[in-house]
């Protein structure tokens, strides 16, 4: 044991040593060594180390210490000033709040940390959402040495009168995953609720447990409150052994293609992990999409293999039955997105599988540094990529990881949604207030240290105008009002209110996860298939009252992935950059003569991949040179053009392309007088112009519009955006402003009349403040101007589409399920649920034969059988009104119009007969769209059946406005 090893532990006391040495920690791991001595003697402290590490430990060690230190037995030496808040004595509330960001991180914890608690005689006990009534009260009336907590419990917690007291002897605060929350609007209202804290118990000692960051000192200011803090960083670059691979398609890949119904392409990348799995004993596969994980969770399901599927939208209980057995080894590899990515404790993992580029270094650090640390080993990983964008990308990103170059976390500065959240919770929980009593303590909040008093003002007023709270604007005084606590405890989370269904098993009752209100609309019917867990599940029944959707198990291999609202990881500016620079530094040596190969093996001795993956990456750029085409690079924009598409290729970022790419679409749709398409990925900007738009348009726009005109011109393209809208909504909520406009008499209000009612308020500045610093990057696109404007940046153009412009990003994860069209399993369902449906057959000629059958007996040609007429109408079984508008004597105007409708539907039958009746017996489809879907010409029937799908599906998304 070296100096620095007993160093660390001799900051411990004789209790905390004995419970090390029976946990069998005979030498301090990493963290421990390094952060100890600053959080034995009280200092607030954020630790940066990987997951899995001892960062727990790390930070409860010395807390478990100061809560016994009332025993005195450590030495002078160790003992903490008069003014640390461990001197306090044995608390008579609460000590010690450890607070994570997930429900699943408090079940971690608490199993983590029982055992020390029943080692050295100290409680321990969590409390969320889901804790029972009876428990809470036991808390109140008991209060646990270490409480377990969420964010948003604490929120609820510093409501309660006798959780108020209890909060009083609070010494010290953990905060899990501070990287997570800082970024994040939960971690803004944490923040103030910290101060809230402070103004209850006074000063306590801060700890935050972080992965790797790149502003590690700006994340230990937004813990502390601008307070000093300690940052003790383990580095975690050097400890990676990361492998960027695109698979070769093999003969075996041909065959597995056919069985999983897939593209050999598609089937390699399945192969590849399928076999890293079996290398390896426990192996995390990380995904960036649910819709991927899903895809190809059924991928492995179909071949048998023990993999399994977790995800945000299944179920707690799916979710924990996965661990459990990933843990347990009954599984072999986990198929997971970001929810893993935090530490929940899934045993030991060592090797780790990134599936397509991680688009950003945190995350690949975040997710390799799972691997392999509970035996202080490196932690190896393998990247698997799909095309030579994402092979570029991904190498960058390796490179960076290992060299330490990592993103800053993007606090949230100043939300004002988040300053309305708190100030009712302040006023309910500490009763009237002096308006500035409040300022002061929303202003301690790091986030909010510029926050101007007029802001905070205004935010108060438009409290007030909805009666949250009570304003006594001659006192200058906070008050509660009648809609002061319904608020607080309906407001206790800055997640956003997102309408979900659950999924139940029909047969066994069991939720097994949940989908979003989108793809219920735009898809979910009863008939059809989609896959969830892993598996294939085919819809029985919608309940949209209850929010349900009832389901059973099928096997099928081409089910719909689910859509999950989740925004895409934007790449940095500085990882597309590094690609450009690749780009760059290949370009002459092409020139040269070199071939893909070759380029490809220079590559090698700063990149980690194999040789296939780098020159069959290289290719790409080959093809450029070869097609005479300049090439994209970091410091240069290339623009090409075919018809009314236009690309420029562009190495910036995804929120620098969005903010251009916004910027050229209103400057040029303005011009032309009509709308401009937009696309963006990091390296592209591609627009759908109207063909009076010249190149030399798009050309004058980049070169002439003034860098400091970007913000305004973006912010009033967002104006009538659906983006603004929907935040501007979510936003409004939290002002309780929302809900006094729907009661206003127009019950469910429109876009634009929110934005135009909502444009000179608060709401809408915090709203175009978070579009701004979520999607979009002012800063980095109004460079981009002023560089091509100078000369730094070059601008040229290229006539016709190019090999690394036409290279954009695939679409979501469908693809891993089944090539385009080969959805056999959805049309064959289709049309099963058509020909057994039931129309009404009507006589139009004679109009007295009627008869109600289903599709499947109809007829090729149907006919009258009194009076031999071909005239059929085919209607919906309810339609029987139809048939007494066709045949009353005299008809008002309603009447009229469904014999109208009626005659309609009986020419469509004459002239096309059966196919006429089965299209419009099609849900939302009449004799317009269904004479559309018959006179479109197709090769075969599947096509029919896929194009009076693609029209359900329109009527779906659109039935609310058919009233």
């Amino acid at each position: 044991m070296t100096d620095g090893d007993v160093a660390a532990f001799t900051h411990l006391g004789e209790t905390v040593r004995g419970a090390l040495s029976e946990r069998g920690f005979s030498t301090p791991t990493a963290p421990q060594r390094v952060a100890i001595p600053p959080l034995a003697a009280g200092k607030h402290t954020l630790v940066i180390a990987p997951t899995g590490s001892g960062k727990t430990e790390t930070a409860m060690l010395p807390v478990f210490d100061h809560l016994l230190a009332e025993d005195g037995e450590r030495s002078a030496a160790t003992r903490p000033s008069s003014a640390d808040p461990a001197d306090r004595g044995p608390p008579e509330g609460f000590g010690v709040l450890y607070i994570t960001p997930l429900r699943a991180l408090n079940r971690d914890m608490r199993e983590r940390l029982e055992w020390w608690g029943e080692y050295l005689d100290l409680e321990v006990d969590v409390r969320h959402g889901d804790t029972t009534q009876y428990q809470r009260s036991k808390q109140a009336e008991d209060p646990p040495d270490v409480l377990v907590t969420t964010p948003e419990t604490l929120q609820a917690m510093l409501t309660g009168e006798r959780l108020r007291e209890a909060l009083q002897d609070i010494s010290h605060v953990v905060i899990d995953e501070v990287h997570e929350l800082a970024a994040s609007k939960r971690g803004a209202q944490l923040a103030i609720g910290l101060e809230r804290l402070h103004d209850l118990a006074g000063e306590f000692q801060r700890i935050g447990l972080s992965a790797t960051v790149g502003d590690p000192g700006e994340v230990g200011q937004f813990l502390s409150g601008g307070r000093p803090c300690e940052v003790r960083e383990i580095d975690v670059g050097s400890n990676v052994d990361v492998t960027v691979h695109k698979p070769e398609v093999t003969d075996e890949d041909e065959t597995l293609a056919g069985k999983l119904m897939t593209e050999p392409d598609t089937a390699s990348h399945v192969r590849v992990i399928r076999d890293l799995v079996a290398e390896h004993e426990s192996t995390l596969i990380f995904v960036n999409t649910r819709q991927t994980a899903e895809a190809l969770g059924s991928r492995f399901i179909e071949l048998e293999l023990p993999i399994g599927v977790h995800h945000g939208s299944l179920s707690k209980e799916a979710r924990i039955d996965v661990e459990d057995r990933f843990k347990a080894g009954a599984l072999d590899g986990l198929l997971c997105t970001s929810s893993m990515e935090l530490g929940i404790d899934v045993g030991r993992v060592d090797h780790v599988v990134q599936y397509k580029s991680p688009r950003q270094v945190t995350r690949l650090l975040q997710r390799i540094g799972r691997a392999g640390h509970s035996r202080n080993e490196v932690s190896s990983g393998t990247i698997i990529t799909t095309r030579p964008d994402d092979t570029f990308e991904a190498l960058a990103i390796a490179r960076r990881a290992r060299a330490g170059e990592v993103e800053p976390a993007a606090i949230h500065e100043g939300s004002l949604d988040v300053v309305a959240n708190q100030i009712p919770g302040i006023v309910k929980s500490r009763g009237s207030r002096h308006m500035q009593d409040a300022y002061a303590t929303i202003t301690r909040a790091y986030p909010f240290r510029d926050l101007p008093e007029e802001t905070f003002r205004e935010v108060v007023s438009e409290l007030s105008r909805n009666r949250i709270l009570w304003h006594d604007e001659g006192e200058d005084r906070l008050e509660t009002s009648g809609g002061t606590w319904q608020y607080v405890y309906a407001n206790l989370s800055m997640i956003p209110d997102e309408e979900t269904y659950e999924v139940h098993d029909i047969a066994s009752g069991s939720q097994i996860g949940t989908l979003d209100e989108r793809f219920v609309v735009n898809f979910a019917q009863p008939g059809e298939v989609f896959v969830q867990r892993g598996e294939m599940w085919r819809i029985a029944e919608i309940d949209d009252e209850e929010a349900r959707v009832k389901v059973s198990p099928i096997e099928d291999p081409a089910g719909e992935v689910p859509s999950w609202i989740g925004q895409e990881i934007p790449v940095p500016a500085a990882v597309a950059g590094e690609v450009g620079e690749i780009r760059a530094v290949a370009e002459p040596q092409f020139d040269a003569g070199a071939d893909a190969a070759s380029v490809g093996r220079e590559l090698a001795g700063r990149y980690p991949a194999d040789e296939y993956t780098l020159t069959e990456a290289c290719e790409q750029l080959e093809h450029q040179i070869e097609a005479d085409s300049p090439m994209p690079t970091a410091d240069r924009l290339v623009l090409e053009r075919r018809g009314r598409t236009v690309v420029i290729n562009a190495c910036l970022g995804h929120m620098a392309n969005e903010t251009l790419g916004r910027t050229l679409s209103a400057l040029l749709g303005q011009r032309a007088g009509s709308s401009v398409g937009l696309e963006t990925d990091p390296y592209r900007i591609e627009l759908e112009v109207p063909s009076s738009i010249a190149t030399s348009d798009v050309l004058e726009v980049l070169e002439e519009t003034d860098p400091d005109h970007v913000e305004a011109i973006v912010e009033l393209g967002l104006k009538n955006s659906d983006a603004l809208a929907f935040r501007l909504a979510q936003v409004s909520a939290k002002f309780g402003a929302l809900k006094r406009w729907q009661n206003s008499g127009s019950g469910r209000i429109s876009n634009e009349r929110l934005l135009a009612a909502l444009e000179e308020t608060p709401m809408y500045a915090e709203s175009v403040r978070e579009v701004f610093h979520e999607d979009l990057d002012i800063d980095r696109a109004s460079a981009v101007l002023e560089g091509i404007q100078s000369g730094e940046i070059d601008l040229v153009t290229h006539r016709g589409r190019t090999p690394v412009g036409q290279g954009g990003r695939s679409s979501s994860g469908k693809k891993l399920l089944a090539p385009e069209n080969a959805d056999a399993s959805v049309i064959r369902t289709v049309r099963e649920r058509l020909q057994d449906d039931r129309v009404i057959l009507l006589c139009t000629h004679c109009q007295e034969w009627n008869v109600k059958t289903k599709v499947k007996r109809v007829p090729d040609q149907p006919e009258c059988p009194d009076c031999g007429s071909t005239r059929i109408a085919s209607l919906n079984p309810w339609a029987e009104e139809v048939v007494q508008a066709v045949q009353a004597e005299t008809k008002d105007d309603e009447q009229e119009s469904m014999t109208e409708r009626a005659y309609r539907a009986a020419s469509l039958v004459q002239s096309h007969g059966k196919q006429a009746v089965i299209a419009m017996a099609a849900r939302g489809v009449g004799p317009h769209n269904a004479a559309q879907i018959i006179n479109k010409l197709r090769e075969n029937e599947d096509e029919f059946y896929r194009d009076i799908l693609s029209k359900e599906r329109e009527y779906a998304r659109t039935q609310a406005f058919w009233d």
